[in-house]
């Protein structure tokens, strides 16, 4: 498992019960997670200094209870030299995935060392909230963000901006990830970068449908076309419950090793709990990648 252990604003505090205790930079709240299948408590007293609690309908879904009233209703949250801005949404998240900072370290990393001889252009898809986006912006890339959802859009943007970066080459797309790649191979665009993160299902901006059981392996090889003659990267990131981390790997050897020969790896990704040997999984990977990534 890949894990994160420099992120300061960010920790898990205790986990039980389904639920995780997470300390986001000031703000203390309780999300569930499938994951944490047994009951016992490391650090009873902290839980109940939640300021907010997500919990479960039986009926489906679910609706935060907030315990503070006091607190804010949006937040910001640093990691390392950015800012990304928080709040409460539906389906228990926050606007970020703090585990990605792995993966936002490899992308920096790469653009950085990139950079020094060439314009570095990256493509996100499925880019929700523009973190990874903004990783790429801050070592010099130039990016195109592509997501069905406006308003995960317009939260991007809000992040490229408390980032101080919004002066930085990035073009905003909302539209159907596969529509828009089927377009840039008709433009002739390239991408030295792949980034994304699909979900399980899914609709584009007119409806379309997404299933990725049925739909990422001919994403990923619609996307071989738009890779630049030198690629860097081809990043899938997953949270798709039973989907292996070797079957990720699997695609990129079918698709873009076929055309690039590099380096495929691929891991579970994950968090530590605060002074414990506890790690909580929360995805998986694959990367494909032309020089070799050591950790």
């Amino acid at each position: 498992m890949k894990v994160i252990k420099n992120f300061n604003d960010y920790e898990i505090l205790d986990m039980a019960n389904g639920q995780k205790l997470e300390r986001w930079n000031g703000v203390i709240l309780s999300r569930p997670d499938p994951q944490i299948i047994w009951n016992e408590k490391t650090r009873a007293s902290l839980w109940d200094s939640a300021d907010a609690k997500y919990k479960r309908s039986n009926k489906g879904g679910g609706e935060w209870y907030i315990y503070n009233k006091d607190m804010d209703s949006t937040w910001q949250i640093k990691w390392e030299d950015l800012t990304f801005n928080l709040k409460l949404m539906g389906f228990k998240h926050t606007g970020i995935f703090p585990e990605q900072a792995y993966n936002w370290n490899i992308i920096r990393k790469k653009i950085s060392e990139e950079s020094k001889n060439r314009e570095v252009k990256v493509l996100n898809l499925f880019a929700y909230t523009g973190a990874a986006s903004v990783a790429a912006l801050s070592k010099g890339a130039s990016v195109v963000h592509v997501d069905s959802s406006r308003g995960m859009v317009d939260w991007a943007k809000e992040n490229v901006k408390s980032s101080g970066l919004e002066n930085k080459p990035i073009r905003y797309i909302v539209d159907d990830v596969v529509k828009f790649i089927e377009r840039e191979i008709r433009r002739g665009n390239k991408y030295d970068i792949i980034l994304m993160d699909p979900p399980s299902f899914g609709r584009g901006s007119n409806k379309e449908i997404w299933n990725i059981e049925t739909d990422l392996f001919n994403l990923v090889k619609l996307c071989t076309q738009v890779l630049s003659d030198k690629p860097i990267m081809f990043l899938i990131n997953s949270y798709t419950t039973g989907l292996s981390m070797s079957v990720l790997a699997d695609i990129l050897k079918l698709t873009v090793n076929k055309v690039h020969q590099g380096y495929i790896s691929c891991d579970e990704i994950g968090l530590p709990m605060k002074d414990s040997d506890l790690y909580l999984p929360c995805g998986i990977f694959a990367r494909w990648e032309s020089e070799k990534y050591e950790d």
